[in-house]
């Protein structure tokens, strides 16, 4: 699925609906709606998002609790199949009667990833269940990364901001532009120049003179002497003038 969900405040990147029993009741329940858990490459948005909900509920949630949180992810990371009740809570595919927590990973102004994270409706462990349960859905091969940071996740202790969205990317810049660039840098130097692909299949000397132009036509909009805003001109320079350098090593 592609990018192109929005909320109110930015696009929507990676979307996971958890349903749960009310943390009162007497039977606990948890049920996955629908889901938008991008993995490619491996953890992906969709990994960063299952961390960040892991993350946030792991300091709440008893001792006991998330050792049971650990087997399941060992579980899940053999392919097994967890048997149910699980940590008290049973899985099911029914949604009828149970809350729904939304939870989405969101791409805010200038591409900053940000959590927008429902967590006053469900306990932590229905939280976290769920995200840890909408991990063992996915394919085998995507399936393992995401389990590792998941392991990391019930560690973490910290905010849950960027720094966490760093650590599940392995140290890359914790935006959506930095996400795309180490993916397919040649598609995202493309984007950030607009230049269509098939211009770049002409001559050498020709698509040298079309980077060229590109670069500095939006380098000179960038400035601030130009109407460049000073908050953003020193990281849209940065990402032009590494676009320009991508596709003049092609």
């Amino acid at each position: 699925m592609g990018f192109d969900a929005t909320n109110d405040a930015g696009v929507v990147v990676a979307d996971l609906e958890i349903f749960h029993s009310r943390p009162i009741a007497p039977t606990r329940r948890i049920a996955l709606g629908a889901r938008n858990l991008p993995v490619g490459p491996g953890p992906g948005l969709g990994g960063v998002l299952l961390a960040g909900v892991v993350a946030h509920s792991a300091p709440a949630i008893p001792g006991d609790s998330r050792e049971a949180l650990v087997d399941v992810l060992e579980m899940l990371g053999r392919g097994g199949r967890v048997v149910q009740p699980r940590a008290r809570h049973r899985l099911q595919i029914d949604t009828v009667g149970l809350t729904l927590s939304r939870q989405q990973l969101v791409a805010r102004d200038h591409r900053q990833l940000e959590f927008d994270l429902v967590t006053d409706l469900g306990a932590p462990l229905q939280l976290a269940l769920g995200a840890v349960y909408a991990a063992g859905t996915l394919p085998p091969g995507d399936r393992d990364p995401v389990i590792g940071v998941l392991q990391a996740a019930l560690m973490w202790e910290r905010p849950v901001d960027s720094a966490l969205i760093s650590m599940v990317l392995d140290g890359r810049a914790p935006n959506l532009s930095a996400l795309h660039m180490w993916s397919d840098p040649v598609a995202w130097a493309l984007e950030i120049l607009e230049i269509n692909e098939a211009e770049l299949e002409r001559s050498d000397r020709a698509s040298r003179k079309l980077v060229q132009g590109q670069f500095r036509r939006f380098l000179r909009d960038a400035h601030p002497d130009h109407g460049g805003k000073d908050a953003v001109a020193a990281a849209r320079i940065a990402d032009l003038t590494e676009a320009r350098r991508i596709l003049l090593t092609i």
